[in-house]
């Protein structure tokens, strides 16, 4: 799993009739890894909104979250950050 911060919206007029319905955004990964800053698009499952820290799934694991292992999606917004919590 990564965690991003939601940047913008995706509007597409056309696209796999497989990603109907389905809100897309784009998200750049933040953390220490060496994906920080890259920006990906996403499937917003959970109604998040531009701004937000979330966690994203992605792979088969992603494909999962929608419930269609046929549907060509990558990464899935599962959660929204409330707060970080340190374990010192």
């Amino acid at each position: 799993m990564l965690t991003a911060r939601l940047v913008d919206h995706i509007w597409s007029t056309r696209k796999a009739d497989s990603l109907n319905g389905l809100k897309l955004m784009q998200a750049e990964i933040i953390g220490g890894g060496s994906d920080a800053g890259r920006r990906i698009i996403v499937v917003d499952i959970i109604s998040a909104g531009i701004g937000d820290r979330v966690i994203v799934t992605t792979g088969s694991s992603a494909r999962r979250m929608l419930g269609d292992d046929d549907i060509p999606v990558d990464a899935v917004v599962v959660g929204i950050i409330d707060e970080d919590c340190s374990f010192e």
